[in-house]
């Protein structure tokens, strides 16, 4: 990102229907706030991309795309703007993608402060760098006072499968172990205490990460990695439950083996709610044959997004339910898909 910083045209602090109405209020807020920061190739309606991945015989091109509408718009750990950028990313990633190019747009409602708008795309734009991906091309519409939340942002995502890989949940066989990278609940957590609705005080910022050098790094470890799925809305519950169905097993895990804070814990005592069906936003499980998981958690803590690596569990021919926990006490728990809503609005 050139940290260079114009002089700005602008002389509003807040956004007005002017700024979405295609003349020069418009073409002031996306250089001076968006393309100044971003610096897309080119000012065309489209980006033109190339990339020496894609002439490799046999590579695929994988795409993704997803909506975030977080309240509040920045809270400990990230705001709406990293999530974005983290959130596609990682969407490639777990496929097996590496991810090149994004596109972001943006429907800002009137009234928004400007000056937090730029926080958000400076946000963004470190993120993509440590990423490694460009915001090559993008949108701005602006809505009248109560039709948006401050800004929403959808981001597009555009990466390159190699021709060896070919991740799915299909592929997952009894045997095979289950690691995650990271704490679990942190992001849910953070944004729920972030509202203030409960007058909670906690010191938890949320996970919002990349996770592309980290599945690079256990792809070059454990070359057999089945599946990897990004535990976002639903929590580790739901993506396990979505990987057990899809492979025709069911997975046992350890409750002792979970990655919880004490303080994600004692927040969901009090609340009634369960950590599992909290929401990541930088956590992954994966799934690898059982004499490849030990090089994969070596080689996924030795990056940044995966300090605290572990294996919580494995596949096992199906039983009757597609998510079983082992208990604490001895016992065994089954573990549902999320039903209903456990927190509105978190990504």
């Amino acid at each position: 990102m050139n940290m260079t910083t114009p002089v700005s045209r602008l002389r509003e602090t807040r956004v007005t229907l002017a700024h979405g109405g295609g003349g020069k209020a418009m073409r002031d807020l996306i250089e001076d706030v968006f393309t100044a920061v971003f610096q897309p190739p080119g000012m065309e309606d489209q980006a033109r991309l190339m990339s020496a991945a894609l002439q490799e015989p046999g590579a695929r091109l994988a795409f993704t795309t997803d909506s975030f509408v977080v309240t509040p718009l920045e809270f400990p750990g990230g705001d709406i703007g990293k999530i974005a950028v983290c959130g596609t990313v990682n969407d490639l990633a777990v496929g097996g993608a590496k991810p090149l190019w994004l596109a972001a747009s943006f429907i800002i409602e009137e009234g928004m402060e400007i000056a937090t708008l730029r926080r958000i795309v400076a946000s963004m734009a470190r993120e993509a760098d440590a990423a490694g991906v460009r915001i090559v091309t993008g949108d701005t519409k602006v809505v009248g006072r109560g039709s948006a939340d401050g800004v929403f942002v959808t981001t597009s995502g555009i990466g390159v499968i190699p021709p060896d890989r070919d991740l799915k949940a299909e592929a997952i066989r009894p045997g095979d172990v289950a690691i995650v990278n990271g704490v679990l609940g942190d992001h849910g957590a953070a944004i729920l205490a972030a509202r203030g609705d409960l007058a909670l005080s906690t010191d938890i910022e949320s996970d919002c990460q990349s996770l592309s050098e980290l599945m690079e790094a256990a792809l070059a470890a454990a070359p057999g990695l089945r599946a990897a799925r990004d535990a976002t809305r639903g929590g580790l519950a739901s993506a396990l439950n979505e990987m057990a169905e899809a492979a025709g097993v069911t997975i046992e895990i350890d409750e002792d083996q979970l990655p919880l804070r004490a303080e994600v814990m004692g927040m969901c005592e009090i609340l009634g709610l369960d950590p599992l069906y909290l929401a990541n936003e930088g956590t992954l499980v994966l799934f690898v044959p059982e004499d490849q998981a030990e090089a994969a958690i070596d080689a996924m803590r030795n990056t940044g997004a995966g300090r605290d690596t572990v294996a919580i569990g494995h596949a096992v021919s199906r039983e009757a339910t597609p998510v079983v926990m082992k208990t604490r006490f001895g016992g065994s728990r089954i573990v549902d898909m999320l039903v209903g809503e456990q927190l509105p609005r978190i990504c």
